[in-house]
């Protein structure tokens, strides 16, 4: 294997009778996943029971804060001074820390989830911010950023654990941010196309865009959506390609950017 990749899933967004994904599939195929902390999606029985799926099967845990929007499903922006900003993201480690404690693991890195995420894509105060609430929790977690945006350049200048991440399933802009989901092309369904853009990628050591740019970055960690109808499908063939080109997969271990 020339290197090797770690997989992540953002999983346990089902809140009380409602389901959300086939996380128990995902499970099999991901190295780690990012847990709902119950606000923007997920419950606590949902998390206990994701943690526990998560510990059996080794997957690595992630926390995965949103915003405080179950209706929206942390897909709607929101405006929140510094200071709550910052509470909202401890407050949802802290609960993703205990409830994989209970389940034998243990977080080891954090990503931000929907609006939250791509305003701290856009916006490097706003993710310094978010990073520093996380660290000021746990300073030795890794932070997963959306690579080459100013969520990158946030963690750059924190200079902590950092996983750079690509989307298997989204669209690129030419600035390093997703195309916005309400265009058409926007979340890539179609298993074959996604795993060879991802290999792709991986092999370029950059982000292609739509537009065909090329914008060079670390990669550490491919996302694979969970919540879309081909889902399971994507990533079992996500992890093929990318097995079948001597790209390895291994369980997210971060390290400074330079």
């Amino acid at each position: 294997m020339a290197h090797s990749i770690d997989l992540n899933a953002d999983m346990g967004e089902g809140f009380g009778a409602w389901t959300m994904g086939d996380d128990a599939a995902l499970l099999d195929i991901v190295t780690s996943a990012n847990i709902a902390c119950g606000l923007h999606a997920g419950d606590w029985d949902v998390m206990a029971a994701t943690m526990q799926q998560a510990v059996a099967n080794s997957v690595g845990i992630g926390a995965h804060p949103g915003f405080p929007d179950l209706y929206g499903f942390g897909r709607r922006r929101m405006e929140l001074p510094k200071a709550s900003l910052q509470n909202l993201v401890r407050y949802q480690l802290g609960a993703a820390q205990a409830m994989a404690s209970s389940a034998g693991g243990r977080v080891r890195h954090l990503k931000l989830h929907g609006a939250l995420a791509n305003m701290a894509a856009e916006d490097f105060d706003m993710a310094h911010a978010c990073y520093t609430a996380a660290l000021d929790v746990d300073p030795t977690i890794t932070i997963m950023v959306l690579a080459g945006t100013a969520q990158h350049k946030a963690a750059r200048e924190l200079g902590c654990a950092t996983a750079c991440e690509i989307f298997a399933d989204r669209a690129y802009n030419d600035d390093a941010t997703l195309v916005d989901r309400s265009l058409p092309g926007a979340v890539i369904h179609d298993p074959i196309h996604a795993g060879q853009r991802v290999v792709d990628m991986v092999k370029a050591g950059a982000i292609i865009t739509e537009n065909g740019v090329k914008i060079p970055t670390r990669i550490d960690t491919i996302c694979l959506h969970g919540d879309t109808p081909t889902a399971v499908t994507l990533a079992a063939e996500v992890k093929r390609a990318l097995l079948e080109s001597g790209i390895g997969l291994a369980t997210l271990k971060g390290r400074p950017v330079q």
